[in-house]
């Protein structure tokens, strides 16, 4: 049963590292993100799974001490999912890399020091129908007595002229409904979003919400906003469930 959940959004540009000169500008998401990651600590989960969108290459589930690499970015950095002594971290774990959202959640587990209970991780596809999305959470929050989940997802990126899908005036709407039924845990609206204008607006955190929604269905829990902001025109979202 899922226990607790934290919201996390998936720049690579999160990581000090890949941001250098401009790492001050995301300081209150970075603050906001460990508040969330310290929820899930809080709840003793028996199992953390992490759920971030994927391309084809990275999607489906990635065991616990998966590497993954921040050289794409430029950058000498790399991450592992989780503590890599524990199982499926051995010479027969697959050889590929984390996609980019769970190695931007691995980076975040290593920085609050995660260590309490096992990682999994799980690369969904933009495409991945709202039905799929919540049977993949329902299936999730049956996978232990205690369940916590760290999704990784953005809102739209179309929220300036300069943001990566230029601007769209529907934008600011979609992710103001986003961000308060996150922050509300209104899993209700979540399982309603529209699937088409969230590819429109290209919100990557679409299919990992509904994912969430999927796996809290009955678990009553109860929802904090804890950032929103749009800095270079995508509209990122922290939020804690428990």
């Amino acid at each position: 049963m899922l226990v607790a959940a934290a919201v996390c959004p998936c720049p690579p540009l999160l990581v000090p590292d890949v941001a250098a000169g401009a790492a001050p500008e995301l300081d209150a998401a970075r603050a906001a993100c460990t508040d969330a990651l310290g929820v899930l600590a809080a709840s003793r989960p028996d199992l953390l799974v992490v759920v971030g969108p994927a391309e084809q290459s990275g999607r489906g589930t990635h065991p616990e001490g998966t590497r993954g690499s921040f050289g794409g970015f430029g950058v000498d950095l790399d991450v592992c999912l989780g503590r890599p002594g524990r199982a499926g971290a051995g010479p027969d774990a697959p050889q590929r890399e984390l996609p980019p959202s769970l190695a931007v959640a691995a980076w975040l587990l290593e920085r609050t020091g995660w260590s309490d209970a096992p990682v999994e991780g799980l690369g969904v596809g933009e495409p991945l129908e709202a039905e799929r999305c919540l049977r993949t959470g329902e299936d999730i929050g049956g996978r232990a007595e205690r369940v916590a989940l760290l999704v990784m997802g953005d809102a739209s990126a179309c929220r300036t002229l300069k943001a990566p899908g230029y601007l769209d005036e529907r934008a600011a709407d979609f992710d103001a409904e986003a961000a308060r039924a996150l922050g509300s845990a209104d899993v209700a609206a979540l399982k309603a979003m529209d699937t088409a204008l969230a590819y429109e607006l290209k919100a990557a955190g679409r299919a990992p919400w509904q994912v969430l929604a999927g796996a809290a269905e009955g678990a009553g829990l109860g929802g904090a906003l804890l950032y929103d902001d749009a800095p270079y025109g995508v509209g990122y979202l922290v939020a804690a469930w428990s």
